[in-house]
């Protein structure tokens, strides 16, 4: 039974398997995103997030497992689950002849919002689709499809959005944008599930992140906490003059004016020099590079060798 101080998740994915005939790619696979929380689903291409996704939005049964979108089973009540969530699909669908503000009115009917104005006109400032809202979609750029689509998933308002990678060959200023609107729905209290091959917009905007591989979830985890732990951070010691040789077991590089060192994230600089006994007054500089959620995506797939 849900304990009254435990809110119900936001989306549910339980022991989840997806089988194509002899191929399985979805092997038992089991997260849950919280509610107001921003969930990257990684993986490199055939780890299983399109037909995750496919699932959730019901373009496709599972094997065996199930899903649940706020406690709503998406096999068995899939009307009512579909008006708890909004889809962002990769691909970019052209609505032929219709114009933006038609399409909008089109999709909030579909979910029985036939008195939605406001929300719509909402979406055509808040998207800067407001001065383009009687332009067909066929007349509209590449990037402005893509604004669409997002209004397309929030005219309803749901409470779980699903972005499938949504900066795919898009400019700088959409993906700036985006990110500053994802920001602002969870403000909101959306959850959004993502999916994106940028690691660093994942890094920057994810609480948690699972990495799928082959159809199993490999690791899952506060973003920052997985990156700390999988990766290293890297030192470099610049020195005034010439020192003699140092040993130390994270030493990875030195000549004659430079020593650089491959610390665990969680070793703080303060402890290496301490271990080294220098005298301060030798440095000339202090190099740091940061271990980042790329170290730690890769260093997950190369286990798997």
């Amino acid at each position: 039974m849900q304990s009254a101080f435990q809110p119900v998740a936001a989306l549910r994915v339980n022991d989840l398997k997806k089988d194509y005939g002899k191929n399985q790619a979805v092997k038992g696979v089991t997260f849950s995103v919280k509610p107001g929380e921003v969930f990257g689903l990684l993986g490199p291409n055939g780890a299983g997030k399109t037909s995750i996704i496919s699932i959730i939005v019901t373009l496709e049964p599972a094997t065996s497992g199930c899903v649940e979108i706020f406690g709503v089973d998406v096999a068995q009540q899939s009307r009512l689950a579909k008006t708890k969530v909004g889809w962002v699909p990769q691909e970019i669908i052209n609505h032929g002849y219709f114009t933006v503000e038609e399409i909008l009115k089109f999709i909030s009917g579909f979910h029985g919002r036939r008195k939605n104005k406001d929300r719509i006109d909402y979406l055509l400032h808040r998207l800067s689709l407001w001065n383009h809202r009687n332009k067909k979609v066929k007349e509209l750029s590449g990037g402005m499809k893509r604004r669409l689509m997002i209004g397309k998933a929030l005219v309803h308002e749901p409470k779980l959005l699903l972005l499938d990678e949504p900066t795919a060959g898009v400019d700088l200023e959409l993906r700036l944008s985006l990110w500053k609107f994802v920001e602002d729905l969870k403000k909101e209290g959306v959850s959004i599930l993502l999916t994106t091959h940028y690691l660093e917009e994942a890094e920057n905007i994810c609480d948690r992140v699972a990495v799928l591989h082959h159809g199993e979830l490999k690791k899952i985890g506060p973003t920052q906490e997985l990156v700390q732990s999988l990766t290293s951070r890297m030192i470099r010691l610049h020195f005034k003059r010439e020192i003699r040789p140092l040993k130390h077991p994270y030493l990875t590089l030195q000549n004659q004016m430079m020593a650089e060192f491959s610390l665990p994230s969680a070793t703080g600089i303060g402890e290496l020099l301490n271990d080294l006994q220098l005298d301060l007054r030798m440095l000339n500089d202090i190099q740091i590079i940061e271990g980042n959620l790329e170290d730690a995506f890769r260093f997950i797939l190369e286990q798997q060798k």
